[in-house]
């Protein structure tokens, strides 16, 4: 007799959830979001299921897909629905995780059209094909546990993240729509520093343009231009660490004064600022800021050191607030 897999099974407090042991799990997500780091994770970790995160275009070659299990968070891309297809027979399980009623539509009748039209697609529209390959489902309620009875959902209860215990590093660029070509040259220095240091956030001021360059990073907070009131209001929450002012010898640029200084010291930050710029009037390298050619490299290292010498921080800050 041919030996299967083995089966661990855990009891949850109104349901029992069958994972299946040392096989690989895909956690096919849109991008980092709440359903799978309050519901999802918290249980594979606690049972020791190796997965892997995976977006809606990662799609794993033929052997890695082999045996193992794929869990859908909230929506089914049609990529990955035709990788399944394809290799139906040799995948062990498929899971849908849900933690809002996605398969009704009268649940999400009345929402905006754009978000209606993606629930169709990724979620509404696949109830069935999901049945077809003998797909579970997972559920985040006893209402919807309740009202899916005969898929036999399976429970999972939100469990608290973990966060670090570090605080994060808040790095900061606040500039209006005139500043968005000083963005597109920061794009790949922010890049860089968050993938170096996994504690570090980005906060930046923009619109519409500005969310849609740096959404694909991660941890990335985006904000909406505010009026002078609210944004003085702004800067005196504490909370941030580095601010950076970058300026690109364009005409625009070339006539603007040193206030950047004043908003990023008033912030509780040490300040980037760009070498042989207006910046030269207030700023002492080294002492109350640090003065950087505008070379990428340069300042992801001195935005890596900054972050990581609280010491060197907190002595630039206080000559620079001496200044205001």
């Amino acid at each position: 007799m041919k030996c299967w897999h083995f089966f661990l099974f855990f009891y949850l407090n109104l349901d029992v959830l069958v994972l299946e042991k040392n096989i690989q799990y895909f956690v096919v997500e849109e991008g980092g979001n709440p359903s799978t780091d309050y519901f999802v994770l918290p249980y594979l970790h606690k049972n020791k299921i190796q997965f892997e995160r995976v977006s809606f275009g990662q799609i794993p070659s033929k052997e890695k897909i082999k045996g193992a299990t794929i869990l859908f968070v909230r929506y089914v891309p049609p990529a990955w629905k035709a990788v399944i297809e394809k290799y139906r027979s040799s995948i062990s399980t498929i899971y849908l995780f849900m933690d809002d009623d996605l398969l009704s539509w009268r649940a999400f009748n009345g929402m905006p059209l754009r978000y209606q039209a993606k629930l169709l697609r990724y979620s509404w529209f696949n109830q069935q094909w999901l049945r077809s390959i003998g797909a579970k489902l997972l559920v985040s309620t006893p209402w919807l546990q309740q009202k899916y009875t005969e898929w036999e959902p399976i429970l999972l209860k939100a469990q608290p993240i973990n966060f670090e215990v570090d605080e994060p590093q808040t790095v900061f660029y606040h500039g209006s729509a005139s500043h968005y070509k000083d963005l597109c040259w920061l794009y790949p220095i922010i890049e860089e520093s968050l993938k170096r240091n996994q504690n570090m956030i980005f906060e930046v001021i923009g619109d519409k343009r500005v969310n849609k360059l740096f959404r694909s990073l991660p941890r990335v907070q985006v904000l909406y231009p505010m009026k002078w009131p609210a944004y003085r209001s702004l800067i005196r929450r504490p909370g941030r660490h580095i601010g950076l002012a970058p300026l690109l010898d364009t005409p625009f640029n070339r006539a603007r004064s040193h206030t950047k200084f004043f908003d990023i010291t008033q912030a509780g930050a040490v300040g980037i600022y760009t070498e042989g710029s207006v910046y030269a009037t207030v700023v002492r390298h080294e002492e109350n800021g640090l003065l950087l050619p505008m070379e990428p490299e340069v300042w992801v290292e001195a935005i890596l050191r900054l972050a990581e010498d609280q010491g060197l921080r907190q002595r630039m800050l206080e000559e620079a607030r001496q200044c205001l």
